[in-house]
């Protein structure tokens, strides 16, 4: 977000005024559109309230803009004179269309984020800039800088990075593929969008868990799928439930994360895991395997996955950079039928000819290079010690207060809070101290779950955050005991 430079000589209130009346001139506020308020637009720029006044009287005198007394202020419609006759009522395109915006709880997230980079973030489902091999990967591309072609590419991905994948599932995932049956995708998120809006029709039951990261997901209820709850435990879903489920609601696919699931941290047991595939295949089910947290097994012995017990075909298998290299890459990847990634492959040139080979081949090339097992071992050692520190801040500052399952692998720490007290007011008030995390029921849970993402959290900010998380939560209920600090 654009914020003055105090260091230049033009006064603030100037620049803000400049800046306001360049995005009016390029129609990002036509005529007749409100304006942010004095007082929200001050705290956004972090400059005093009479800086914004200052700066909305300069417009005001040029008639760029008025102010109405209970109305606020708004871009002038007679602005150079003319009166418009036909602007386009954006307000109501912004609230139009199928695909549906992010749920507010996020919206609220990502606002504060952008506004306060300084929050510590326990929110953001990615890796800190210090466990991306960052400096592994500007080697590999010194030494042969760019591709020899830089044209559209084969539908289905860089055909160097279908081969890389297909030799990384068969050494670290048990999994047999060949390139023709990968398709490449710019991450997990674009994979489950084609697979609802290609292989699904508005109408359909599909089955995910209970709590899920894909209850977040808006494109499930875009493409105008029915969501049906899967019961999990500490131990997984429940594949014996999914029998009566289908006969109930129809169901016509399953969606699975069962390594390290987000946002619980539960591993499926291996007993679970087998009477999933028997039950998917008697009723003919396809399943799509989630699985962007197996090598962030802190053992360093990942469990396999539900595609490499798959006897019958019926699984499709998404895999993901972003969670064990870097998200910024946007490479991941789909393991399915040939003709499923057929039809994938020509849904996704029709929106956007193919992903962009330069990453392509850098995730190719550290796929393939010496440096990918070292990096693997550091990220795990990394994450487990971000675990800990976590793990051990929360029995410090909340230990009677916190109920959770420590998990053996992944990003995320699933936490139940006794007593519960609301997530929209826990959320503003956390903010306000300076923290952020993700209220449980984004994910379908009650109201008194949270999930903390130690991934993006830097690990001398983990015990300050919670702190600060913890105080938040006391402001909340005088229920909580106080908190007894270690000497």
């Amino acid at each position: 977000m654009w914020k003055p430079d105090r260091h230049n000589p033009k006064p603030l209130y100037e620049q803000i005024a400049d800046h306001l009346e360049q995005r009016i001139s390029y129609g990002e506020f036509p005529p007749g559109s409100l304006l942010p308020s004095e007082r929200k637009l001050a705290e956004q720029l972090g400059v005093n309230r009479s800086t914004v006044i200052l700066a909305f009287g300069e417009l005001r005198s040029m008639g760029i803009i008025e102010s109405r007394p209970g109305s606020g202020t708004r871009v002038s419609k007679f602005k150079w004179g003319a009166v418009p006759k036909h602007t386009p009522n954006w307000k109501r395109y912004a609230e139009g269309g199928s695909f549906l915006p992010n749920l507010p709880f996020l919206r609220r997230i990502r606002e504060a984020l952008q506004q306060n980079p300084a929050l510590i973030d326990f929110a953001s489902g990615e890796l800190s800039a210090d466990l991306a091999p960052i400096e592994e990967m500007t080697e590999l591309m010194g030494t042969n800088p760019y591709p020899s072609y830089l044209g559209y590419g084969h539908p289905q991905g860089y055909m160097p990075l279908r081969q890389a994948v297909a030799s990384y599932l068969d050494r670290y995932r048990g999994i047999q593929a060949t390139e023709s049956s990968i398709l490449i995708t710019s991450g997990s998120q674009q994979s489950l969008y084609l697979i609802t809006q290609c292989l699904l029709s508005p109408g359909d039951a599909v089955a995910i868990e209970d709590p899920s990261y894909h209850y977040s997901l808006p494109m499930f209820q875009s493409a105008g799928l029915r969501l049906v709850r899967l019961p999990a435990d500490e131990e997984g879903i429940l594949p014996e439930e999914i029998r009566s489920l289908h006969k109930k609601h129809r169901i016509k696919m399953i969606f699975v994360n069962p390594n390290f699931q987000n946002p619980t941290g539960t591993l499926l047991s291996d007993d679970r895991r087998g009477a999933l595939l028997e039950v998917a295949s008697e009723l003919g089910l396809p399943i799509v395997e989630d699985d962007p947290y197996s090598l962030t097994d802190y053992e360093g012995i990942p469990r396999s996955p539900l595609k490499s017990m798959d006897r019958v075909g019926s699984i499709l298998h998404i895999g993901s950079f972003s969670k064990m290299a870097a998200a910024g890459l946007r490479v991941g990847w789909m393991v399915a039928p040939h003709s499923i990634v057929e039809r994938l492959a020509d849904a996704r040139q029709q929106m956007d000819f193919g992903l962009s080979v330069i990453p392509q081949q850098v995730a190719a090339r550290f796929l393939e290079s010496p440096y990918f097992e070292p990096h693997l071992h550091r990220l795990r050692t990394q994450l487990r010690r971000k675990r800990d520190l976590l793990v051990e801040a929360l029995q410090q500052e909340l230990p009677d207060s916190v109920r959770f399952h420590v998990p053996q692998g992944g990003i995320h720490l699933w936490c139940r809070l006794v007593p519960s007290v609301s997530d929209a007011k826990l959320l503003e008030e956390a903010i306000k101290k300076g923290v952020v995390f993700v209220p449980g029921s984004v994910y379908g849970s009650d109201s008194g779950y949270v999930r903390f993402t130690f991934g993006r959290a830097k690990a001398e900010e983990i015990g300050p955050g919670i702190a600060k998380f913890a105080e938040a939560l006391r402001g909340l209920t005088d229920s909580f005991p106080t908190v007894k600090k270690a000497k």
